[in-house]
């Protein structure tokens, strides 16, 4: 593993845990070290593990766009404590931005789903 890209060792080490063949996968920033291609290769076999193999996946990502493109379910969290849960479409939006952030952003909707834009 010592001569793999930081984003090679990435993808090998989701590969290993998805081989353990869990009921559950737990993942933190598994899109770190990624291109755009690559990220979004594996956030849609998660999210095909998950639909087709009945696999809770659970994953923290900073990218709320990702978030918002990939998951059924998004969780928001502030100083340790939830603050929303709920669809996508239902939970990104400009006033959670605000409170989360503090910053003002556009939210815009593709395909049913939201995503942000920087307002500046």
């Amino acid at each position: 593993m010592s001569t793999l890209s930081g984003g090679q060792r990435q993808r090998v080490l989701i590969a290993m845990i998805v081989c353990q063949d869990t009921p559950y996968l737990l993942l933190d920033e598994p899109l770190n070290n990624l291109d755009m291609y690559h990220a979004g290769r594996l956030m849609r076999e998660l999210r095909q593990l998950s639909h087709n193999q009945q696999k809770t996946v659970v994953i923290v990502l900073h990218d709320i766009n990702q978030a918002a493109q990939f998951a059924d379910t998004v969780v928001t969290m502030k100083a340790g404590e939830v603050t929303a849960v709920g669809r996508p479409a239902d939970v990104i939006t400009k006033e959670t931005m605000k409170d989360l952030y503090n910053v003002d952003v556009t939210v815009l909707n593709h395909q049913g789903r939201p995503v942000i834009v920087d307002a500046a």
